[in-house]
C-alpha cells in the first residue's frame, strides 16, 4: 500500500509488479468511498480504459467491485479516450476512473479518478483518496454493470464547438498518425462520418505501441514525419495513448510545438469564434503565450505544472482556452480536462478559417509575437529527495545567473527565474514523484539556451 501514490494525473505503476489486482482492489475501494461519502451509494459510476496490456480486465475487475458495493456502473464495451470518458462524467453526472497511464512506457498502466466536473481531481481530492487507502465501504445493495458505447453524445458536443463544414474546405492533405492508441475508433471515425478525407498510419491498438512510446512527440513520429514530407501540401497529426495530449506536423515536416498550438488557437478563438476571456498557462508555459495575449487584450493566469491545475483554473475563470507546454489544451465551452482530438480539429478549423497552410499560420504568429521563442529541458537526478528542497532554495536566493541578473521570481511551483534580456527564463521544480529536478529553459534563440544550460550546470 505504501507503493500507491496519486501523482499530478493518478496513480500508475508497472504491470505485474505495483500494478496488480491487490492494490487495484485496494484503489477501488478508495475512490469507491470517496464517493459514496461525497455523493451516495445512488452517484452513477463511468469506467473505461485505454489499449495498454491488462486495462480491459483490471477496469472491469473495478467495474464489478464498485457494482457489488452497490454502485450503478456504466462500463465502456470498449477502448476510449481519456476525454470522451471525461465528457461522459459531465454529460451524465458521474464519476468516471479511467485506466490509463497517458503517454508512459507500455509495461505501466493506471487509474485516473474523474470527479463529475469531468476534470482531473485536485489535490484536496487525490489526497482524501490518499486517506482511504486500506478502508472501504459496506455493501450498500445490489448495483450493476451496463456495457455502454459513450462515442455519439461526445461527438453531438463536438459538433456544436467545431464547424465541420468549413473544415470540409481544406484543400491541404490529413494524414492521422493513431499511434496505436485509444484515439482510434473516435477520430477517425469523426472524420469518416464527416466526409472528410484524411490518410492513416498504425490504425490499430497495440498494447506494446509498436514498440516505441505512445507520445507524440517527434522521436516516436518519424513515420508521419516522413509520410507528410513525401506528400505535397499535408499536415500531421497524432494523440498519446489515451488520446489527451496532441502532436501537430507542418508542411514542412517540422514538429510544431504544443505553446504554438496553444497560440495559433488562441488568435482563432478571438478572432473567428469571437470568444472572450482570460488564457490560462502553466509556469512552463512560453513567454510566447504572454506576448500573443497582450497583443490582443487577454488576460493571462499562470498555474503550477501540470493539467490539475490548468483545470482548476478553467472551472473557476472560463477562459477562452487552457493548455500546458506539453500537448494538452481545452476551450471555454468544453470540459476541463485536456483533449486531443479535440486539439487536432481545432487545427483544422483554423487553417480552414484563414485559408492558410500551418506554415502560414505559423509565420502570423511570430509576427504577431515579435519574436520567436526556444525552449529546453534537464533532467538533474538527485541520491534523495532531501536533497531537492536545499538545491532549490538556492535558486530562491540567486541574484544572477552568469551575467544574467534576475529581474523577478515565480515560487508557485518550484522556483521561476526571469533573467534581464526579458526574453529568457529558467525554472527548477521537482519532479513529484522522483528524486529528480526538472529544469526548463526558455529564450530567443538556441545559443542562448546553451549558454544557459552550461550556466547552470557550473
Amino acid at each position: 500500500m505504501e507503493n500507491i501514490k496519486f501523482g499530478t494525473d493518478g496513480w500508475r505503476a508497472v504491470v505485474g509488479k505495483d500494478f496488480n489486482q491487490e492494490n487495484v482492489e485496494i484503489v477501488t475501494n478508495s475512490i469507491g468511498k470517496y464517493i459514496f461519502d461525497n455523493f451516495g451509494i445512488d452517484k452513477p459510476v463511468i469506467i473505461g480504459y485505454d489499449p495498454r496490456n491488462k486495462a480491459d480486465v483490471f477496469s472491469y475487475e473495478c467495474a464489478k467491485i464498485l457494482a457489488d458495493t452497490g454502485f450503478n456502473v456504466k462500463y465502456s464495451e470498449k477502448v476510449i479516450p481519456t476525454p470522451v470518458l471525461a465528457y461522459s462524467a459531465k454529460a451524465l453526472n458521474a464519476c468516471a476512473v479511467m485506466f490509463t497511464a497517458s503517454h508512459n512506457p507500455p509495461e505501466y498502466l493506471g487509474m485516473k479518478f474523474i470527479p463529475d466536473y469531468a476534470g482531473p481531481a485536485t489535490t484536496e481530492i487525490t489526497d482524501e483518496l490518499t486517506r482511504n487507502l486500506g478502508k472501504k465501504i459496506s455493501k450498500q445493495r445490489n448495483g450493476s454493470i451496463e456495457k455502454t458505447d459513450f462515442f455519439q453524445p461526445y461527438y453531438d458536443h463536438l459538433k456544436t464547438l467545431i464547424d465541420f463544414e468549413k473544415i470540409r474546405t481544406l484543400k491541404t492533405n490529413i494524414i492521422f498518425d493513431g499511434l496505436y492508441s485509444a484515439s482510434i475508433g473516435y477520430f477517425d471515425k469523426i472524420l469518416d462520418l464527416e466526409e472528410i478525407p484524411y490518410e492513416g498510419l498504425h490504425m490499430h491498438h497495440d498494447p506494446d505501441f509498436g514498440g516505441g512510446m505512445p507520445e507524440p512527440k517527434p522521436k516516436f513520429l518519424k513515420e508521419l514525419i516522413e509520410k507528410v514530407k513525401s506528400k505535397t501540401n499535408s499536415i500531421g497529426c497524432a494523440n498519446d495513448g489515451d488520446a489527451d495530449r496532441f502532436g501537430v506536423i507542418n508542411e514542412n515536416g517540422d514538429y510544431v510545438s504544443p505553446n504554438e498550438i496553444i497560440a495559433i488557437l488562441l488568435m482563432h478563438l478571438k478572432k473567428h469564434k469571437n470568444i472572450s476571456g482570460p488564457l490560462v498557462k502553466t509556469v512552463g508555459a512560453s513567454l510566447l503565450l504572454d506576448k500573443v495575449s497582450e497583443k490582443l487584450g487577454v488576460q493571462v493566469i499562470e498555474t503550477a505544472v501540470g493539467f490539475k491545475h490548468v483545470g482548476e483554473a478553467m472551472r473557476k475563470f472560463n477562459p477562452v482556452i487552457g493548455g500546458e507546454e506539453s500537448g494538452g489544451l481545452s476551450i471555454q465551452g468544453h470540459i476541463p480536462e485536456k483533449d486531443g482530438l479535440l486539439a487536432n480539429l481545432l487545427i483544422f478549423e483554423a487553417m480552414a478559417y484563414e485559408n492558410k497552410k500551418l506554415t502560414e499560420l505559423q509565420k502570423d504568429l511570430y509576427t504577431l509575437a515579435g519574436c520567436k521563442f526556444y525552449n529546453d529541458r534537464l533532467d538533474l537526478r538527485l541520491e534523495s529527495q532531501e536533497e531537492i528542497k536545499p538545491v532549490i532554495e538556492k535558486y530562491k536566493n540567486t541574484s544572477a545567473i552568469g551575467h544574467y541578473s534576475i529581474i523577478k521570481k515565480d515560487t508557485k511551483d518550484g522556483v521561476k527565474l526571469y533573467l534581464s534580456d526579458n526574453t529568457s527564463w529558467i525554472l527548477v521544480r521537482p519532479s513529484g514523484t522522483e528524486p529528480l529536478l526538472r529544469i526548463y529553459f526558455e529564450s530567443d534563440s538556441p545559443e542562448k539556451i546553451e549558454e544557459l544550460k552550461k550556466l547552470i550546470n557550473r
